[in-house]
């Protein structure tokens, strides 16, 4: 286990220096890889919906929790940096879910509220952290709410930031290293949650076309930026977009290297 405590305390570090830690989250053992050999990368990030559609299953936690773990296993074993691990909200029992992958060497992972009771949501985060403790593992919690993704059209703007600060605050007190709030793109908005939180609290999402660049949210004091399903996104634009031009009577890319 010290070797799983090391990369803990390695991983954590990471959210807590000036510079923002970025994750393109991984789905498989050669995305993991590839993007674990790119300059710059200290760490990854699995990306669940990703790893469900890989197997052929829906988002939501459909993936059986043992395929889930066995593919994020194969990616531990594979890399020698840290891995977080995307663990929905927790299979039903996000303490366990959060001991089972300590055990093959994941040292941090994110947890839906699912806008669930706060109360509800809280004990979640503690049970996570309790995990980490009884392990010996400073696990890196990276706590989610999913106010502005499940926000109604009755709420306003202003309301849906107070409970984005509510939540992210409560988890913060219960331990969470820091608190990831996916929909968050408005630069006055990121501020103002960004502050709420405190330096290197925050953790966002970077949406194709819509976020903000990396170094602009590193200077707003955002911890760290993951890409969830859309690497896997790009890789599959990609693949579709070579068939295309293939099929049309054209060729691979040129610029296509042997990354495998």
């Amino acid at each position: 286990m010290s070797h799983t405590a090391d990369q803990a305390r390695r991983l954590l570090a990471l959210h807590t220096q000036p510079e923002i830690l970025v994750l393109p989250n991984v789905w498989d053992v050669v995305s993991a890889q590839v993007v674990a050999a790119t300059p710059g990368v200290h760490a990854l990030a699995t990306a669940s919906h990703s790893i469900a559609s890989t197997f052929g299953y829906p988002d939501g936690e459909q993936i059986p929790l043992e395929l889930h773990l066995d593919m994020v296993r194969r990616i531990v074993q594979a890399v020698s940096i840290p891995v977080s691990m995307d663990m929905e909200a927790g299979y039903g029992n996000p303490g366990d879910t959060a001991r089972r992958a300590i055990d093959i060497g994941v040292v941090g992972g994110n947890l839906e509220d699912a806008m669930r009771p706060l109360g509800e949501a809280v004990a979640a985060v503690r049970a996570v952290m309790e995990a980490g403790r009884a392990a010996g593992v400073d696990f890196v919690l990276n706590a989610r709410t999913d106010a502005v993704v499940r926000a109604t059209p009755e709420q306003t703007r202003s309301q849906v930031i107070a409970e984005v600060i509510t939540r992210g605050r409560a988890f913060l007190e219960a331990g969470a290293p820091v608190v990831f709030v996916p929909g968050l793109v408005a630069r006055d908005e990121i501020q103002e949650v960004s502050d709420a939180f405190g330096p290197q609290k925050l953790t966002l999402i970077s949406v194709p076309g819509v976020s903000l660049p990396a170094r602009d949210l590193q200077a707003l004091g955002v911890a760290r930026l993951s890409t969830g399903p859309f690497t896997q996104r790009v890789a599959l634009t990609a693949l579709q977009d070579a068939a295309a031009e293939i099929v049309a009577g054209g060729t691979l890319p040129a610029t296509t290297r042997p990354l495998n």
